[in-house]
């Protein structure tokens, strides 16, 4: 089975986010009032071969957090779904 993997990374609370202070700085200069606590994140895509659902689920956790976050200073949310056959 192919499933479609989508994880969303984000800055732990508490760390520094520069890139989200520097948007959040910049939005009321061009008209966006009312907007706080911007923070910058990453998205990651990709597909993956799995016997089922489960195991799936299990290698996509596993590749995030030794792979593809820094467990330190990240989180990280995995969505996966079924690819439907053409």
């Amino acid at each position: 089975m192919l499933f479609s993997v989508l994880v969303e990374t984000r800055l732990r609370p508490g760390i520094a986010d520069p890139q989200g202070a520097t948007i959040e700085r910049s939005l009321p200069t061009l008209g966006f009032d009312g907007i706080r606590g911007v923070r910058v994140g990453k998205a990651i895509r990709f597909d993956l071969e799995a016997p089922d659902e489960g195991t799936a689920r299990a290698h996509a956790d596993e590749v995030t957090q030794r792979f593809l976050i820094n467990p330190v200073i990240e989180a990280a949310d995995v969505s996966i779904a079924e690819v439907e056959p053409a």
